[in-house]
């Protein structure tokens, strides 16, 4: 079924386009409808065209590392879907079913090859809007990198968790060292003294009594720096999530561009085959 040149005029990825490129591209793609719960396309299938979102429901799956199927999107008016499998001409990494019954644009390699090859301005249209969404997908990893794993945690933690981290802090500093030596030997100190000048002290030696807090002290202090221990591992764990997140996604998207880089390479040499069409020389007239 043929496509009328406003319904593309409603896809963002043709909306630079003027009125003539809109009008060759229409005569090129096809509009098809699906029923409800019937396959567009499934993972591992050949390459074949893209499709442009224009009502109904589409669901596109994947299947993870661990073998679950996960929604990789759910496209909506004007959204593109097997794009890269188009584009790169590699199997479908994804599945897409019609949820509802729907209506889609059928868009292929030949389709944009035509419309490069009568306007090649189209072409720079088009990386225009694609470089537009390249970098609202850099400032999603920008923000995402930007995240600090800290202020995440301290926003969860409690007010037992923040003594735990005072306390660890106070413990592990030389400003606690100092001040427990000087006390601890101050009470030996003092205790030695009263049972020199009075014969007796409320801790004789082996000061029994200091020993006693100080086995309170470290049964104490020990869980609580356990817990602040296990509160910093917990940062250091949302960290390296965060960096893995950040790495798969830069990942992906210079996977994306080298694909629309190595199709647009093949897409000038096609124009400059089209354009520049070798001449054979004739014989020169007597």
């Amino acid at each position: 079924m043929p496509c009328q040149s406003n319904e593309l005029r409603q896809v963002p990825l043709f909306s630079l386009l003027d009125d003539d490129e809109l009008a060759i591209l229409a005569q090129q793609v096809e509009l098809r409808d699906f029923a409800a719960n019937q396959r567009i396309y499934k993972a591992s299938d050949p390459s074949g065209p893209a499709y442009v979102m224009l009502s109904g429901a589409v669901l596109v799956t994947l299947i993870d590392e661990d073998g679950q199927e996960v929604i990789f999107s759910q496209p909506r008016h004007g959204d593109i879907f097997g794009f890269a499998s188009m584009l790169e001409g590699s199997v479908h990494q994804t599945t897409a079913i019609a949820t509802v019954p729907s209506s889609c644009i059928e868009v292929d390699r030949n389709d944009i090859s035509v419309l490069l090859a009568t306007k090649p301005q189209a072409g720079l249209d088009m990386l225009t809007v694609l470089s537009g969404e390249i970098h609202a997908a850099q400032r999603v990893i920008r923000g995402r990198a930007l995240r600090n794993p800290n202020e995440l945690i301290d926003e969860q933690e409690t007010f037992g968790e923040r003594i735990a981290d005072h306390v660890a802090s106070f413990g592990g500093s030389w400003t606690f060292i100092i001040a427990f030596l000087t006390t601890m030997l101050s009470y030996v100190i003092l205790s030695i003294v009263l049972v020199a000048m009075h014969g007796k002290s409320w801790d004789p030696y082996p000061f029994i009594l200091l020993n006693l807090f100080l086995s309170m002290l470290a049964a104490i202090q020990a869980p609580v720096i356990m817990m602040s221990q296990n509160r910093q591992d917990s940062r250091d764990r949302l960290r390296s999530e965060l960096d893995f997140e950040v790495n798969r996604r830069a990942e992906s998207e210079i996977q994306a561009l080298s694909r629309k880089l190595h199709y647009l390479t093949d897409v000038v040499g096609d124009i400059h085959n089209h354009v520049h069409v070798p001449t054979t020389p004739t014989d020169k007239l007597p």
